[in-house]
């Protein structure tokens, strides 16, 4: 049996409670997942604190109302779901192939490609959701 109290003893030797950097199935290049920080969300946060006087009164039924702020997605009328939107294009892309021009060098080969037709085969679901958007189309 082993004593964890002895001098020498290490705890992390047994069981460790944060992930492995191949378990945590994050894209970065750190050698530590912890590493990569806090981002923090965009808008301020609002905290209204009431006077002793405002907590005696109270508030009516239309204060609190008025004060209350819509939820962030209640606020994005057309999303990226939304197939009216402009994030759908009306034509669907057929086989999807790197760009070849070196003007791009530095973006990654999945983020922009070039659409060279429908293939004969069936496509996948993740082939058969993309679309094209052109990029003169002004709607």
């Amino acid at each position: 049996m082993i004593d964890e109290t002895q001098p020498g003893y290490d705890v992390t030797e047994g069981v460790s409670e944060q992930l492995t950097v191949s378990d945590t199935l994050s894209d970065e290049r750190l050698d530590d997942f912890l590493d990569e920080g806090y981002n923090p969300p965009d808008r301020e946060p609002t905290v209204q604190v009431p006077t002793e006087s405002e907590e005696e009164r109270g508030q009516s039924l239309d204060e609190l109302l008025r004060a209350e702020t819509p939820d962030v997605w209640e606020r994005d009328e057309e999303n990226l779901f939304d197939e009216s939107g402009d994030e759908v294009g009306d034509v669907r892309a057929g086989r999807l192939v790197a760009d070849g021009s070196d003007a791009y060098a530095d973006n990654r080969n999945d983020v922009l490609a070039d659409d060279v037709g429908i293939d004969g085969a069936g496509a996948s679901a993740e082939e058969a959701a993309m679309h094209v958007i052109d990029e003169y189309d002004q709607r």
